[in-house]
């Protein structure tokens, strides 16, 4: 048996399986992770336990039409595998990504899927998480053991979407479908279709379904901004026909791109109106004469204070443009036989009504989760660096950024906690805690973000359930990677904050 392998021993007459570490998640973050796992604690056993039957997370789960990246996978991919394609990927070529990074790196062997964790109980005593954990192809019951647990499962429900309860939902007569749960045998070939919501979902499916519908109708409650551009890297172009290392074309255009990405949201923090002007004019571009730019994509919050769809080669405004798809902007008032009334009177006619209307929040996975033999509220903790939460022991969850790549925090998590657990067993500690220092514990508690700093409708939906923040950049998760990739590369495994026994 290897150091990797599975360790089984029986306790409380019943077969547990012992890890050093176990992984919830086998998407990008749960790859990633397991990537620097071997590279950084090669001493370590560590299982990768995902609910789904395969890996990619949001990128295996979700197949509606034209489903895609809306962060260039030179940064949404991960350091040390180079991307080698256009900056802006389909879900395919990115699962095609994740499976070479799996393959080449044999962490095939540790993921456990269709494993679906119910619960999972902390024991101070003996220092280890307990999990009980279900496995779908069979519906048996199985424990897992372990003395640390790394929370790579998202922030959503893959497979529950959040869709208001409008009056007369029941009423339509046609399919009502959400992109989270979308039929593989959904017919909209020459059907009247009506898409709710303008974010990112939107923007993919509208083009995606064009050619095939007879008509689509984007209703949305306000505008929300875009950033068209083409899907190519001139410098990244430019290395390949120079014949440089793909290693040094990804390192190089990776720096390039954050680069010109701190600027623009500095930018748009310290310029907001012209900086939106600018977005605005750049979509109007797009759109011909008869879509009214000022109603329509004029947003009434500050640039990146939600997150902004990459729109490549401006493919999202071309149905508006070539009058197959047009949109609206208005209140729902109830659903109809036929379709939508809106609160101006007017009715979509529709035959199916897609609601692109945004995420459940996920918190922990929704799992029961136990401390010494309390129910968890992490509503109740305040998280140090946005990674871990007090009175929650050996626990990490990889939240990623919305203002940058999600997996440039995957990374940078995992090398400090890599860190930290190489220090423990330096230390022979077993028990780590993050505590607020007494000259901070006068703060107040706060959300887990600032509303006028970022809010998304899925965040401010579901901040209660969510853990809470001080004002201090150690406590919070800061949404700046810029700020961050450099406070978390000087994080000492000693840090005050950090207890270990």
């Amino acid at each position: 048996m290897t150091m990797h392998d599975q360790q089984t021993q029986s306790l409380a007459g019943g077969d547990v399986e012992e890890h050093d570490v176990i992984v919830v998640g086998a998407g990008i973050s749960g790859i990633g992770t397991a990537w620097h796992l071997q590279r950084d604690c090669p001493g370590k056993s560590f299982v990768i336990l995902e609910m789904m039957e395969d890996f990619g997370g949001t990128w295996h789960a979700h197949r509606y039409p034209g489903v895609r990246s809306d962060s260039d996978l030179y940064t949404f991919g991960y350091s040390f595998k180079p991307w080698t394609e256009q900056p802006v990927a389909t879900a395919e070529r990115i699962l095609t990504y994740l499976d070479t990074v799996i393959r080449e790196n044999d962490i095939d062997r540790h993921i456990r899927y269709g494993h679906k964790v119910l619960s999972a109980s902390w024991s101070s005593e003996d220092a280890r998480w307990t999990l009980k954990v279900l496995r779908l192809e069979t519906g048996e019951t199985l424990t897992f053991r372990s003395n640390f647990l790394w929370m790579c499962q998202g922030y959503y429900r893959h497979f529950e979407g959040f869709t208001p309860q409008w009056e007369g939902i029941s009423d339509f007569g046609g399919e009502i479908v959400h992109p989270q749960t979308w039929p593989e045998d959904l017919d909209y070939g020459g059907k009247k279709v009506a898409v709710i919501g303008s974010g990112a979902t939107a923007a993919t499916l509208v083009p995606a379904m064009a050619p095939k519908a007879d008509h689509i109708t984007l209703i949305q409650r306000s505008p929300t901004y875009f950033n068209p551009g083409t899907n190519a890297d001139p410098l990244a172009d430019q290395l390949r026909e120079l014949e440089i290392d793909e290693n040094w074309i990804h390192a190089i255009v990776r720096k390039k791109l954050l680069t010109e990405q701190r600027q623009r949201i500095h930018r748009a923090a310290e310029e907001p109106d012209a900086v939106a002007t600018e977005m605005i004019s750049a979509v109007g571009e797009h759109l011909g004469p008869d879509v009214d730019l000022k109603k329509h994509f004029t947003p009434r919050y500050r640039p990146w204070q939600q997150r902004v769809a990459f729109i490549p080669e401006g493919d999202f405004f071309a149905p508006f443009k070539e009058g197959k798809a047009s949109i609206v902007t208005d209140h729902i008032e109830r659903f109809t036989p036929n379709g939508i009334l809106l609160a101006s009177g007017t009715e979509v006619e529709a035959d199916i009504i897609v609601t692109a209307t945004g995420f459940r929040l996920c918190v922990l996975g929704d799992i029961a989760f136990e401390i010494d033999g309390r129910p968890l509220d992490l509503s109740e903790t305040v998280t140090w660096q946005g990674m871990m939460f007090t009175g929650v022991p050996n626990l990490v969850w990889v939240f990623g950024y919305f203002r940058a790549s999600w997996t440039l925090r995957v990374e940078m998590i995992a090398e400090v906690v890599c860190r930290i657990l190489n220090h423990m067993d330096a230390t022979g500690t077993r028990k780590l805690t993050v505590e607020i220092p007494p000259e901070l514990k006068h703060l107040p508690h706060l959300p887990w973000v600032d509303s006028e700093n970022f809010n998304p409708n899925y965040l401010m939906r579901d901040m209660h359930l969510m853990p809470k923040r001080l004002d201090l950049p150690d406590w919070q998760h800061t949404q700046d990677y810029w700020s961050e990739k450099d406070r978390f590369a000087a994080i000492k495994e000693t840090d005050p904050a950090l207890h270990y026994e």
